[in-house]
């Protein structure tokens, strides 16, 4: 098969590329970056560079797969992150429709069902109802929990102020997911026969911020390390001194917030999720851990 993957080298979409160029695949890989086109060519896949946000690129590189992989590349200088995330879905609805591409694999994510006030996955909720509006294409959107990878920005937190801590809520339980683990499931579903347009939840771990905490502190030697509950505005602060823009630091509240109320894994619970390999002990001792004393 002639496969088109957006993400670049990624820590979803670089395993997928080599995945798919290992099981024979010819593979275009998107990139913005043309320092990136060795790497990608080492990897024995096509680069093609480029940004998402030129319709008439994404048709050139999508013209000719039998199918792709889309993703939203995030984007810290967006004054609306919403707007930026369903703009980057119009462009790639728009590049699919001029491409003739029938069979659409999307990253999409946990809390997606929900239209606002949930930070970024707004985004990706207006990216979905773009897609419905794709006809004779096939797509199926990939709806991971949380990325264990996103735990490694707390290191600072815990080196410094001796705890790890969100506005998640006390004992909130989190839905989480390892980045290599989506990748072996769009593999999976690229080469995959399906119509219509479909979900699938991805999870490869489910714990209660407590239970992290503890396991990311056995791993790092703190077993005494606790997860300590802040509210909206104590979380605003605390990722606006920690660098982030206004814009992107209020909508990672929106989404702990959404988690607090409970809202964000109501669909989810619906469905049979695809529970992947790495648990999350096994992230904390390989990654988070040789992070943590880097």
């Amino acid at each position: 098969m002639k496969i088109t993957l957006t993400g670049s080298l990624g820590n979803i979409s670089k395993p997928l590329a080599i995945k798919l160029v290992q099981a024979g695949h010819t593979v275009t890989l998107i990139s913005s970056s043309a320092d990136k086109t060795a790497e990608i060519e080492k990897l024995g896949a096509i680069p093609a560079i480029g940004s998402v946000d030129d319709v008439k690129f994404l048709t050139r590189a999508f013209t000719g797969a039998d199918a792709i992989y889309t993703m939203v590349p995030n984007n810290f200088a967006a004054t609306n992150y919403r707007e930026f995330i369903g703009g980057i879905g119009k462009n790639y609805a728009e590049a699919i429709r001029a491409s003739g591409v029938k069979k659409v694999i999307n990253l999409s994510s946990i809390g997606a069902h929900i239209n606002g006030g949930t930070g970024p996955i707004s985004g990706i909720h207006d990216l979905e109802e773009t897609y419905k509006q794709l006809e004779g294409v096939a797509i199926k959107h990939l709806r991971p929990g949380f990325f264990y990878t996103n735990l490694l920005g707390n290191i600072d937190m815990i080196k410094h102020l001796g705890f790890i801590g969100s506005n998640y809520g006390e004992h909130a339980r989190l839905v989480l997911v390892y980045p290599g683990d989506i990748a072996e499931v769009a593999a999976q579903e690229l080469e995959s026969e399906f119509t219509g347009t479909s979900v699938r939840y991805i999870a490869s771990d489910e714990r209660t911020t407590d239970e992290i905490a503890a396991t990311l502190g056995r791993a790092i030697g703190k077993p005494d390390l606790k997860w300590v509950n802040f509210d909206d505005e104590q979380a605003l602060q605390g990722l606006l001194q920690a660098g982030l823009p206004p814009e992107i630091a209020r909508n990672y509240v929106e989404m702990g917030s959404a988690v607090r109320k409970g809202i964000l894994f109501e669909d989810y619970d619906k469905h049979i999720p695809t529970h992947s390999k790495t648990k999350l002990d096994e992230f904390a001792t390989n990654i988070f851990a040789r992070a943590y004393k880097a």
